[in-house]
């Protein structure tokens, strides 16, 4: 192979390879919702007997990767997925804040960080009620 071929040839691996290192970067991005979140839109009939305890202070329901808990007459909503390393978060509440049970991470009912190592805090949703159903949405 002569000089010229060898440069040509040198120079198309290097672009094939510069190429790929972007793409494969471009997918180690972050979400734009943060850590562990993601886009829902559903709802909660507090009629349901599953749902019962969300009609007192203190009660709480998990699912679709949401906490929603009663705080004191107003619905707050959470991420259940950990920013630190995706582990599911729970309701404590007697301490009325969120528990990672993996490495001891703690969020206060905002979804602020309040100790352990969560790099960011938790996604909160939007609540509207109307009647006996809340919409989470966010």
């Amino acid at each position: 192979m002569d000089r010229r071929n060898f440069l040509k040839s040198s120079g198309a691996l290097c672009g094939i390879a510069v190429v790929g290192s972007l793409t494969f970067l471009e997918s180690c991005q972050k979400s734009a919702l943060g850590p562990g979140a993601s886009k829902v839109n559903f709802t909660i009939d507090l009629s349901q007997a599953a749902n019962a305890s969300l009609k007192t202070p203190g009660g709480s329901v998990a699912g679709h990767n949401v906490i929603v808990v009663n705080s004191g007459g107003t619905f707050v909503a959470l991420s259940q997925i950990c920013t630190h390393q995706g582990c599911s978060v729970f309701y404590n509440k007697s301490g009325n804040d969120f528990v990672c049970p993996c490495h001891g991470g703690v969020y206060s009912i905002t979804g602020a960080n309040i100790s352990g190592p969560p790099p960011s805090p938790l996604k909160k949703y939007t609540v509207t009620q109307k009647g006996n159903i809340l919409t989470i949405t966010g």
